[in-house]
């Protein structure tokens, strides 16, 4: 999901980014009108929380232009004060929910799932391999029918993996698509994680998803033959090592 984030608090919108980030959002800020117009004049956001006193403009006039220009928008506003009559000016004039300050990241958090699911697009966030399905609105994750716990990052990596099933990823991949930074050679903390996910998401369960891939990285995939099985039907003695400690 692509937010943009049209605040003139720079530290709060940091903030925001940051926590929307560990969920694994994609998210653009603005802190002026001019800015926030350009990010949503692109058209790969899907939501935009907008601060209803933005600077340079009247906070209800912009939602109106918002809701004229990007009717698809989903528009949170965060409005000034707690008055009933700033919540109300924001609705009518295009909002679809709105928030008062100071902001709740979790409260935040949940109305942006509340407007996937009100305006149907939730339908399209599940992710699905084998048995395995992951909800990318509720943040939930399930195998066989049986709720499985995730931190943030391990939901992260479970999404990025089950939206490149069938590839092969490396861990520089995974590195700068889940952790969004560059990666390190040094840090063994892609193999960490992956098997913190195979204890929780392939241990007790059949078929195996996550397999490593020598000298890639790893792949999530249905039915692939192991590398210790593809050894034998080839008549080559198989041996581990080379293979990541996490398999």
């Amino acid at each position: 999901m692509r937010i943009c984030i049209a605040e003139r608090d720079v530290p709060l919108a940091n903030f925001l980014a940051r926590s929307l980030g560990a969920e694994q959002h994609a998210v653009d800020l603005a802190h002026d009108v001019a800015s926030a117009r350009r990010v949503l004049a692109q058209g790969a956001c899907q939501i935009a929380i907008v601060d209803q006193g933005l600077a340079g403009a009247d906070g209800d006039s912009l939602f109106a232009d918002f809701r004229r220009d990007t009717p698809e928008l989903l528009l949170l506003a965060l409005t000034v004060g707690t008055s009933i009559e700033s919540r109300v000016r924001a609705l009518d004039a295009g909002a679809d929910d709105c928030m008062a300050k100071p902001v709740s990241f979790l409260e935040l958090s949940a109305r942006i799932r509340a407007l996937l699911r009100r305006s149907g697009r939730g339908a399209g966030m599940v992710l699905r391999v084998a048995d395995l399905e992951l909800d990318r609105v509720q943040r939930k994750v399930e195998r066989a029918g049986k709720r499985i716990d995730l931190t943030a990052k391990e939901f992260g990596l479970l999404e990025y993996m089950m939206r490149n099933v069938g590839q092969r990823i490396s861990r520089t991949m995974i590195m700068e698509n889940v952790w969004r930074v560059s990666f390190d050679t040094t840090t063994n903390v892609v193999d960490v994680y992956v098997n913190y996910l195979r204890r929780k998401v392939d241990d007790g369960f059949t078929p195996k998803l996550i397999h490593t891939v020598r000298g890639v990285g790893y792949e999530m995939a249905v039915g692939r033959v192991p590398a210790e099985s593809r050894a034998t039907q080839l008549g080559i003695p198989f041996s581990p090592v080379g293979i990541a400690a996490c398999q």
